[in-house]
C-alpha cells in the first residue's frame, strides 16, 4: 500500500495483503497499518488498484470497513475481483472503471493509466501529475512480447512520460535480481502439454485463484487434449467465472464440468484446477495431500504445480508435495519441469525502462530488500544519481520538493494479523509471541490456595503442564522451587494472593530456564482459601 499527499489531499495506489509464514501460526493475513491515515480517512480521494491480485486488493475490504465510500478506481477485471471480495464482506463500493489511455482526476491528482503485462489481464501502470512533479508507478509488470492476451505494455507510453519529464519512479523490484529478460508465457505450453500427453491417470492442477493466464494456458491443453476440465475452491470457482464472463478466459463450450460429475467420468478424461499451491493448511490440495479432502489422491495421478514458489514458503510446499507423493501422485512443478514463469520485469527489462523513462529520482517497491538493492544498483547504473535512488523500508515518508526526492521521516508501519474474526488490536505482536512459545516450549498453569492469615499454602500447588513430559522429577523441582520461593518471600512480609501468582510465575520460569533451557507461557492462579 502505497500513500501519496499533495495540498492536504490522499491517494492510495493498492492495498493487498501479505500471507503468513511458519513463525507466524494462527493468522489469516497480515493487512497494511493504517494507523498514520486512520485520522484522515476523509482527506482520502481515491484507491487506485494496479491489478487484481491478492497482494495488491486484498486490503481493501478492511480499509473500506473504516470508511465505505472511497472511490475505487481500476480496470474492468480488477473491479470485478474487489467486488466480488466486497460482497463477502458485505460491503457496496464506490467503482470508477478506467481502461488504458484514459487520464483522470481524483482530487489534487490527474491520473493517466498505461497497459503493462503481468501474470493476470488487465493491469495498469499509473502516471500522477501534480504540481509537485510526476510520478510513476508500474505496479507488478513485465515485457511479454507474445503476451496470451496480445496486450503489450505500453513502453511508448513509458517513453512519452519519459520526454515530459518523470520526477520519481517507483518500479517493480521482485524479478530485479534475475539477468536477462523474463520469457514469454507461451514457453511453458511444451511443458503442460508434457504432461497432459504422459499422465495415465487424473491431472490436478494446482495454482493462485487470480492466475488468469496459467489457467487459460491449462484449459487450451485440455481441450487439445479431450479432457473435460472442473473448478475446485470457492475462490478459484468465483474468479474464473468472473474471468469467463467478462471475456479474459476463454472457454470452449462443453469443456467445463461439475466436480460432482468425476465419479462419472473416465480418469484419463479428466483435469481439475484448485488452490494450494503455496502449501495453504486450508487450501485443496494441502487438504487432498493430507487425505481430508473428498477427491482422494491415488496411484498414477498427477499433480501440476502451475505457481511461483513465495520465499518463506518452501517447508508448507514440500509438506504438500511429500504427502501427495506419498499416495502415489507424480507431482509436477517448477524445480523439476518448465512449469511456471515469472510475471515480473528482469533486470534486462528494468534497465531498458530506465532507458526510455530517464527518471530524475528512483524509489524501487515491491520486493524483499536485496530484490530493492538489486533494483536500485540497475538504475544508478543507467546514470540516475546515488543520492537520487531511494532504498527504503515500510514506513518511510519521502518528499519530492523541486525534483529531489528525500527521506524526511517515518510513521507507523507495523504488522496487522488478522486471525479468524479479529483484526489487529493491541495485543497481535503479544498475542503472536505467545503462540509461538507456546509451539516451542508449551504451557503451565499453576493453582495454590493461599490462607490470608499466614501467606502459607493450604496444600501443595497442583500443575497442568501442556507440550512436554511431566513427570515426577519435573513436579518435585518445580514444587521445591517455588516453595523456596514462598518462604523466602514470606521472610520480608506476608504475600497476599497477587503477589504469590507473581512468585509462582517467576520462580518456575528461572527454574526451568536453568534446568530445561525452556521457558513456558506459565499461568498461575492463587484462590484465597
Amino acid at each position: 500500500m502505497t500513500v501519496f499527499e499533495h495540498k492536504g489531499k490522499l491517494l492510495i495506489v493498492d492495498c493487498g495483503v501479505l500471507f503468513p509464514e511458519e513463525t507466524q501460526p494462527g493468522i489469516n493475513v497480515i493487512l497494511p497499518d493504517f494507523s498514520s491515515i486512520r485520522d484522515r480517512l476523509q482527506d482520502i480521494e481515491a484507491i487506485v488498484l494496479t491489478h487484481g491480485h491478492e497482494d495488491h486488493i486484498g486490503g481493501v475490504p478492511y480499509l473500506l470497513r473504516e470508511r465505505k465510500d472511497i472511490p475505487i478506481i481500476g480496470t474492468e477485471l480488477t473491479l470485478a475481483f474487489i467486488s466480488a471480495k466486497l460482497e463477502e464482506h458485505r460491503i457496496t463500493p464506490r467503482l470508477i472503471e478506467i481502461e488504458e489511455g484514459q487520464r483522470r482526476k481524483a482530487g489534487p491528482f490527474d491520473l493517466e493509466f498505461l497497459a503493462v503485462n503481468h501474470s493476470i489481464p488487465d493491469g495498469v501502470a499509473v502516471a500522477i501529475r501534480t504540481e509537485a512533479g510526476l510520478v510513476l508507478v508500474t505496479g507488478d509488470f513485465k515485457m511479454d512480447q507474445f503476451p496470451l492476451d496480445k496486450r503489450l505494455t505500453d513502453l511508448p507510453g513509458f517513453a512519452r512520460l519519459g520526454e515530459e519529464g518523470v520526477d520519481l519512479f517507483l518500479t517493480d523490484s521482485t524479478n530485479a535480481e534475475v539477468p536477462g529478460f523474463t520469457v514469454t508465457e507461451e514457453d511453458i505450453r511444451p511443458a503442460i502439454d508434457a504432461v497432459f500427453r504422459t499422465a495415465p491417470r487424473r491431472i490436478i492442477v494446482s495454482s493462485f485463484a487470480s492466475h488468469v493466464h496459467r489457467i487459460q494456458q491449462v484449459i487450451d491443453a485440455a481441450a487439445r487434449h479431450n479432457r473435460k476440465v472442473a473448478f475446485v475452491g470457492r475462490s478459484m470457482v468465483r474468479n474464473m467465472g468472473i474471468a469467463e464472463k467478462l471475456g479474459f478466459l476463454q472457454v470452449p463450450k462443453g469443456l467445463l464440468v461439475d466436480v460432482k460429475a468425476f465419479d462419472r467420468m473416465k480418469d484419463d478424461k479428466v483435469v481439475l484446477i484448485c488452490t494450494g499451491s503455496q502449501g495453504e493448511p486450508m487450501a485443496a490440495l494441502a487438504r487432498m495431500a493430507n487425505r481430508e479432502h473428498t477427491i482422494k489422491i491415488g496411484e498414477g495421478d498427477t499433480v501440476l504445480l502451475a505457481s511461483s514458489l513465495i520465499p518463506g514458503n518452501e517447508n508448507s510446499i514440500y509438506r504438500v508435495i511429500n504427502g501427495l507423493t506419498r499416495w502415489g501422485a507424480n507431482v509436477v512443478h517448477k524445480g523439476n519441469a518448465k512449469v511456471h514463469v515469472s510475471g515480473h520485469a528482469s533486470a534486462g527489462e528494468l534497465v531498458y525502462v530506465y532507458n526510455i523513462v530517464k527518471p530524475k529520482n528512483v524509489l524501487p517497491y515491491h520486493g524483499e530488500w536485496r530484490h530493492l538493492k538489486s533494483n536500485a544498483d540497475l538504475a544508478i547504473r543507467t546514470g540516475v544519481p546515488e543520492e537520487q535512488v531511494l532504498v527504503v523500508e515500510d514506513g518511510v515518508v519521502v518528499d519530492l520538493v523541486d525534483g529531489v526526492a528525500k527521506v524526511t521521516g517515518r510513521v507507523a508501519a507495523e504488522l496487522v494479523f488478522v486471525h479468524g474474526m479479529t483484526v489487529g488490536g493491541g495485543g497481535s505482536e503479544e498475542a503472536l509471541a505467545d503462540r509461538v512459545q507456546l509451539s516451542n516450549d508449551g504451557a503451565v498453569t499453576i493453582l495454590g490456595i493461599l490462607d490470608t492469615r499466614t501467606g502459607l499454602l493450604t496444600e501443595p500447588v497442583e500443575f497442568i503442564a501442556r507440550g512436554f513430559v511431566q513427570d515426577n522429577e519435573w513436579i518435585q523441582g518445580a514444587t521445591k522451587s517455588i516453595d523456596d520461593a514462598l518462604r523466602a518471600a514470606n521472610k520480608v512480609k506476608i504475600v497476599n494472593g497477587a503477589e504469590l501468582e507473581d512468585i509462582f510465575t517467576q520462580s518456575l520460569t528461572r527454574w526451568m530456564q536453568r534446568k530445561y533451557r525452556r521457558i513456558p507461557v506459565i499461568t498461575s492462579v492463587v484462590v484465597d482459601a
